[in-house]
């Protein structure tokens, strides 16, 4: 592969370009997917203050790409994630989380720039972090949960690639949350227990 900005994936009816640079992905059947803080609610601890923010205002968006059916065993989806730089309270802005819907699939992330955390939780509930900066690679196991914040003062982009039968559970996060958040102490990002 020759030192470009970019590189490209073919597939018959596929042509998807990413830049190695910011991370984004041109060419047809790119999905996306914004989330604003209208869509947060019941994310981050203070609502109070997440009720505060403009509600139209993006915490993250999402592009990726699809070329099988979703829940097609054999398959590869890749996607970008862009997070915002941002605070709601002393929480970084972050994604929704999940489990895989198939808990036995796991995941790659690759940052391509900015700051983060990848915020992980086990079946078990014990919840760490990995700092995440440009060219650090993510294995995230099976049968752990993830989320990430952009601890920095950019808009932190990552790379993607899972198996097209992982599926995504949100509900259990959304009904149990983490056992622990990451908020900004002393202007440190550190994990606190949840009561």
């Amino acid at each position: 592969m020759s030192p470009q900005s970019n590189c490209s994936a073919t597939e018959p009816g596929l042509q998807i370009v990413a830049d190695i640079s910011s991370g984004e992905l041109v060419g047809e059947g790119i999905q996306r997917v914004t989330r604003a803080i209208k869509d947060m609610k019941g994310i981050f601890r203070d609502e109070k203050s997440r009720q505060s923010l403009s509600q139209d205002a993006v915490v993250y968006r999402v592009q990726a790409v699809y070329p099988v059916g979703e829940g097609e065993e054999g398959g590869l989806f890749w996607g970008t994630t862009f997070i915002e730089p941002g605070m709601v309270g002393d929480e970084y802005f972050m994604t929704k989380g999940h489990f895989h819907a198939n808990r036995h699939r796991g995941e790659y992330y690759m940052t391509v720039t900015g700051r983060g955390a990848l915020i992980l939780m086990d079946e078990n509930r014990r919840t760490t972090f990995e700092p995440m900066h440009p060219g650090s690679l993510h294995y995230i196991r099976a049968n752990t949960a993830h989320r990430v914040a952009n601890i920095g003062e950019s808009v932190l982009a990552f790379w993607a690639c899972w198996p097209s039968d992982a599926g995504h559970d949100y509900d259990s996060i959304a009904s149990l949350g983490f056992s622990a958040r990451l908020r900004k102490v002393n202007g440190i990002a550190t994990l606190v227990e949840e009561p």
